[in-house]
């Protein structure tokens, strides 16, 4: 019933998400406007935001104008629930629970925008880090491994994208800032890592494949979010299993 409750949650998160995803970048309202074809302007009922079963119950297609919907709003209801079905699993009923779950909602957000408009928007960077202020300070506090860790990480990214002239960008540079102070200094290297290694896998396997160009830009705020939740969740096994390696 608990894991039941757990992905219902989690895929109606996901649908406000996917709102999130389409009006932010646009600087449109998102709680208040009714959810609406981004065609024709129609205003959906209650059954066409089912999530995942009103998608499928109306072919992928808006009921007044036939457009075709995106796929990514199944997809992202979907994944939203099975992750929060996965963390509940590994945290149980905590509150730690809670603070990865708002995590992961909230790099999925920013993975998407980044994909579609290459821009990490500041408002959800704002949300992000007074959600984690609160954590830390009432919660985990880890006072000085947060401090640290806002600039250990974001204070390299600065100097790369000097050095380069900007192609670092700066939503990076504040994602990391955020994430290193939620985290602490231990985990945020880690999650540079593995975003790193993720990043440059993808994009030699896309220049080789010729998808893109060899010197065509690509989001890297995806990959690391990608390491950014890898790290949260299991980044303190991967620095006992390196330590243990090294050793």
């Amino acid at each position: 019933m608990i894991f039941s409750i757990v992905f219902i949650l989690g895929i109606l998160i996901g649908s406000f998400l996917n709102v999130c995803i389409f009006r932010i970048p646009l600087k449109q309202e998102i709680v208040y406007t009714p959810s609406h074809c981004m065609t024709c302007g129609y205003k959906l009922k209650w059954y066409d935001n089912i999530p995942i079963i009103s998608y499928l119950q109306i072919g992928g297609k808006c009921r007044q104008c036939r457009s075709k919907l995106s796929i990514q709003y199944p997809l992202i209801e979907l994944s939203n629930g099975a992750a929060y079905l996965g963390l509940y699993w590994r945290y149980g009923l905590t509150w730690q629970l809670g603070m990865m779950c708002i995590l992961f909602s909230t790099l999925l957000v920013i993975s998407m925008i980044d994909i579609n408009h290459q821009i990490i928007p500041n408002s959800i960077l704002t949300f992000l880090m007074i959600v984690s202020t609160v954590y830390v300070v009432f919660l985990s506090k880890t006072y000085i491994s947060s401090i640290v860790g806002f600039f250990a990480v974001s204070g390299l990214l600065l100097l790369i994208s000097i050095i380069s002239k900007g192609k670092m960008g700066g939503g990076d540079i504040k994602l990391m800032a955020v994430c290193g102070f939620l985290l602490g200094w231990q985990n945020i290297l880690v999650s540079l890592v593995l975003g790193s290694i993720l990043g440059s896998a993808v994009g030699i396997t896309l220049i080789v494949f010729k998808f893109i160009k060899k010197n065509q830009l690509i989001p890297f705020g995806p990959y690391l979010s990608v390491g950014i939740m890898l790290a949260a969740v299991y980044g303190n096994d991967l620095v006992d299993w390196y330590l243990g390696f090294l050793i």
